[in-house]
């Protein structure tokens, strides 16, 4: 494990691997860099790229601060930037592709962006988050309720079904891991919050994120998912979707999948 110190003092916990250009992974709503799926993926792009593999603030080994920001997230990543040379390529999932993306957008050295599954709201179809979301998120958390925050994550948030949620809590590994980076959830809430009511894009909050980019989506996922990585590919200056069958992200991560298209992209 090494660290690097983020611009507020705060420790960022990553391991680094492989050799080639610089590749930073962030890990998306409920993820770490120990997750599974997560090493995985670090792994087999290592055989091509120096991979950057860090816990976001407040999970696994990394540090965190009394009061969260975004701009305390883009200043890790850009920390991570700083540990990787000055420049990297950049992969986010989920939320984590959306902390990517407000970084790209703030001038941070991204060469290449990849962009897997933000989970942007911008129609009526499928599922839509509760208005009050990311504040009744943070409540649950400021009440030390872990387990009734994961469940209203998933469910409301996630529109995963509420059995999805009772198979965790019997598998102890699984929901020990869960409950550990739940207090981060409102980070994740927060970068999400304005994204998932149903509106189209703003054509130019992310001009600035003009490097190469690629979205990925899979076609097996859920039409709100797929809709939302289609309108951002038509919002972004340089970008392009890529559809593939197994590129979901809602259930087990299709590692070797997801780093055959970031090696052919990158």
């Amino acid at each position: 494990m090494l660290t690097a110190t983020s611009k507020d003092g705060t420790k960022i916990a990553y391991d680094k691997a492989g050799r080639g250009p610089s590749l930073i992974l962030v890990a998306g709503a409920f993820s770490y860099r120990k997750f599974p799926g997560q090493v995985q993926l670090a792994k087999l792009l290592s055989e091509q790229f120096t991979v950057y593999n860090y816990d976001r603030r407040g999970r696994g080994d990394s540090g965190d601060s009394s009061s969260y920001d975004i701009a305390r997230e883009i200043e890790d990543l850009q920390a991570m930037i700083d540990e990787a040379g000055g420049s990297a390529y950049v992969w986010g999932l989920s939320s984590g592709a959306v902390l990517a993306l407000q970084a790209a957008a703030s001038g941070a050295k991204i060469t290449k962006l990849a962009l897997h599954e933000p989970p942007f709201v911008v129609d009526a179809a499928g599922h839509k988050p509760p208005s009050d979301f990311a504040k009744h998120v943070t409540e649950l958390i400021a009440a030390n309720r872990r387990a009734d925050a994961i469940k209203y994550f998933m469910t409301q948030g996630m529109g995963a079904p509420s059995f999805v949620v009772g198979m965790m809590r019997l598998m102890p590994g699984v929901w020990s891991k869960l409950m550990d980076v739940a207090p981060t959830l409102p980070y994740d809430a927060a970068l999400l919050n304005g994204y998932m009511d149903g509106k189209p894009l703003p054509d130019d909050l992310w001009t600035a994120a003009a490097m190469p980019t690629v979205i990925l989506e899979g076609t097996e996922s859920p039409i709100q998912l797929r809709h939302g990585a289609q309108a951002l590919a038509g919002v972004l200056p340089n970008a392009q979707l890529r559809s593939k069958k197994g590129l979901g992200h809602t259930k087990k991560l299709n590692a070797p999948m997801i780093a055959s298209e970031l090696t052919a992209f990158f």
